[in-house]
């Protein structure tokens, strides 16, 4: 591999890992006008479009399985759905910036997750989860106070880290028999329509109100889900070295937290701001490959 096409894979890995982070500020600005639900909905529904117009213009064919598709849209919608909307609602309670690191709990939940289908867990998997508790509680508790107390969006935004979790583990499953990009379509397709059901079951959605908030479905919904998904897929092509995307990836965390101190000014307490930096670092030891430090046989 060539250093330029090193420098763009990496490249594009980083500015996904920005598009995601900035996005949060996107779902709490586009919840003014609209409910969670609706705004699920219509941000799904433009990523549905764009990722529709990207299998118009793809040229590869594909030896995809009606059957496997439909099934590997379904699944993972359903739990695109699933952790959207528990990370939706919560951040009507919470802010962008403790959302964004507590979503980023999947990259520690995946391995865990994948003893259901025997997969060995290493030390270093251990070791972020007990990170990652610790840094959860400073952040979700506000303190180490007796009448500290876990916020409630902070607790639906980390349910939802458990169906983020689900959804990598779904994906990888499925991109390996079908067409990534056609996959992708229908989950968001399959997602706009369990979000548009619940939306017209208790919310009051209208259209005045949603083309008002235009703004923010435009860029949660063209930006991060179809532009930085596409970003994505080209990153990881050029880059062989799967820990370095993850890492890179993982700066989403990062950058939530600083799009929400700018753009809508929001402060973390000193606890909070601990609890930040250790599930960071939680986050970076769960990457450390298992055989890193391992000696080779016969050495």
């Amino acid at each position: 591999m060539s250093m330029n096409q090193f420098l763009l894979g990496n490249g594009a890995l980083l500015l996904t890992s920005f598009i995601w982070g900035s996005a949060f500020v996107a779902q709490v600005t586009g919840m003014e006008l609209i409910g969670p639900f609706t705004f699920s909905a219509s941000r799904c529904f433009l990523s549905t479009l764009f990722v529709f117009i990207l299998i118009l213009f793809q040229k590869e064919k594909d030896n995809t399985k009606l059957k496997d598709l439909l099934l590997g849209g379904a699944a993972c919608g359903a739990f695109l759905f699933l952790g959207s909307s528990f990370q939706q609602v919560g951040l009507l309670y919470t802010t962008a910036g403790k959302t964004s690191f507590i979503t980023s709990l999947y990259i520690v939940l995946v391995p865990i997750l994948g003893i259901f289908f025997k997969k060995k867990v290493n030390l270093f998997t251990w070791m972020a989860v007990f990170l990652a508790t610790l840094g959860l509680y400073l952040l979700a508790m506000s303190g180490l106070s007796e009448e500290a107390v876990i916020n409630k969006g902070d607790l639906f935004v980390f349910l939802g880290s458990f169906f983020w979790a689900g959804h990598i583990l779904i994906i990888d499953h499925f991109t390996k028999k079908v067409n990534p990009i056609k996959l992708s379509c229908l989950q968001f397709a399959v997602t706009t329509c369990l979000a548009a059901m619940v939306a017209l079951s208790i919310e009051v959605p209208t259209l005045p109100n949603i083309f008002s908030s235009w703004k923010s479905i435009a860029y949660a919904g063209i930006l991060s889900g179809g532009i930085a998904y596409t970003l994505q897929i080209v990153g990881q092509k050029h880059t062989t070295n799967a820990t370095l995307a993850s890492l890179i990836l993982s700066l989403e965390s990062v950058f939530g937290a600083i799009a929400g101190f700018i753009v809508l000014h929001e402060r973390l307490k000193a606890s909070e701001i601990w609890g930040c930096v250790i599930m960071f670092i939680a986050i970076l030891v769960a990457q450390i490959p298992s055989d890193l430090f391992q000696k080779k046989k016969g050495k």
